[in-house]
């Protein structure tokens, strides 16, 4: 069994995460959800990461899952502590060097009207579950979003991106382009939304151990 380390995506919380939390735990594999330090004034992506390492300890078998804006985060926990496979969700994949408040105009992502948070990232999740999800979103502080990438490569492991075809706010077409572009690989696919461990977390957790056993 593996030990999954899942990480949020910017201003969301461990909580994203404890309807995939469930599935895995059913199925035997240890999880790690942590809150990064998102408010934290004084924290920087190093931080984040660190905050993840500590969580883990001397857990092995680690699978770090990425969402979204976790995308910054996932690569760093994995130069710091061993890790087996890097998985990112609808991530942002970061360059070396480069400010995450840089990442949208690099990849060319274009204006998305944000006053329907619900229709953008959560239209396929039950209605309760996102009107919930947006009355535990977090404030993200300004450093760790100015700051450098500070690694210079990416880190030496394994690494899947699962797409979402879904997703309305990085669309499919989009994140392909940016995945070929910046790991070189050809992302696979799940249906969903921007919020796959919300709408579908025993398809997600189907995927993650597919992963393991060469399924997927």
């Amino acid at each position: 069994m593996a030990t999954f380390a899942l990480i949020h995506g910017g201003g969301g919380s461990a909580w994203d995460w404890h309807l995939l939390e469930a599935e895995l735990r059913g199925r035997g594999h240890d999880v790690v959800a942590v809150d990064l330090p998102v408010e934290d004034e004084s924290a920087s992506l190093l931080d984040y990461a660190d905050s993840v390492a500590a969580a883990v300890g001397e857990r092995r078998d680690l699978v770090v899952v990425a969402h979204s804006w976790g995308g910054f985060v996932g690569p760093l926990v994995c130069a710091r502590i061993p890790a087996e496979l890097l998985v990112l969700v609808t991530a942002m994949i970061p360059a070396p060097g480069e400010p995450p408040s840089d990442w949208w105009g690099n990849t060319g992502f274009g204006h998305k009207d944000m006053d329907d948070p619900i229709g953008l990232f959560l239209h396929d999740v039950p209605k309760e579950l996102a009107e919930e999800l947006l009355t535990k979103g977090r404030n993200h502080a300004d450093k760790a979003l100015a700051e450098p990438w500070p690694l210079d490569k990416w880190p030496d492991v394994p690494t899947r991106f699962l797409l979402c075809r879904d997703d309305r706010f990085f669309t499919p077409d989009f994140m392909r382009e940016v995945v070929r572009d910046r790991l070189g690989i050809t992302p696979d696919e799940i249906d969903g939304s921007h919020s796959p461990m919300l709408a579908r977390p025993a398809e997600l957790a189907d995927r993650l151990e597919g992963y393991l056993t060469g399924r997927s």
